[in-house]
């Protein structure tokens, strides 16, 4: 069975498979990675609104899992993605 047999497989829209492959490959060892949306956005050479409904998308599927992230002046950083392996 292939790395992403599952995923090619699966109902998902090609940006929410192009956005949780640019994920996958950016994570750490433990599913982690926290690009910002914009950073997504230019490197897959998508829309900012597009790369939001991908996430919302794999989010939906149980793909993956975000949680907003704080830096220590009380602005907003990056949100914190987890990698759901299925």
């Amino acid at each position: 069975m292939g790395y992403f047999t599952s995923l090619y497989a699966s109902d998902l829209p090609h940006r929410a498979v192009a956005v949780y492959m640019y994920l996958r490959d950016r994570a750490d060892k433990n599913g982690k990675c926290y690009p910002a949306i914009g950073t997504i956005s230019k490197e897959l050479k998508l829309s900012r609104s597009t790369v939001k409904r991908a996430i919302a998308d794999l989010e939906k599927s149980g793909r993956l899992k975000k949680e907003k992230r704080w830096r220590d002046n009380g602005g907003r950083s990056s949100n914190m993605y987890y990698i759901q392996v299925l």
